[in-house]
């Protein structure tokens, strides 16, 4: 119905918004049903952790004795004097 160029609307109308303001009614929003988003998003977090090593080295000193012979070698003279007595001995 038109009453002084305005539109009066009915629940028809009410349910097509668009159609509405395009034939120059005003009529007020309708809300539609809240339509919830989910998103999930992943965050990354680096967490350091201190392990400590600690080396503990041992040096062993082994000792193998070894046996070389040296040979050595010595030489003595002796001296014998076989004396028979003397020229007068023989006189």
């Amino acid at each position: 119905m038109l009453f002084n160029n305005r539109c009066c609307c009915n629940q028809r109308q009410m349910m097509m918004p668009r159609q509405n303001m395009m034939n120059g009614c005003g009529c007020g929003p309708i809300i539609e049903p809240t339509t919830t988003r989910c998103i999930q998003q992943e965050f990354c977090h680096e967490v350091k952790h201190v392990c400590p090593i600690h080396t503990h080295k041992i040096n062993k000193h082994i000792y193998k004795h070894t046996y070389t012979p040296q040979y050595t070698c010595s030489e003595e003279d002796q001296m014998v004097n076989i004396d028979c007595g003397s020229c007068s001995q023989f006189q």
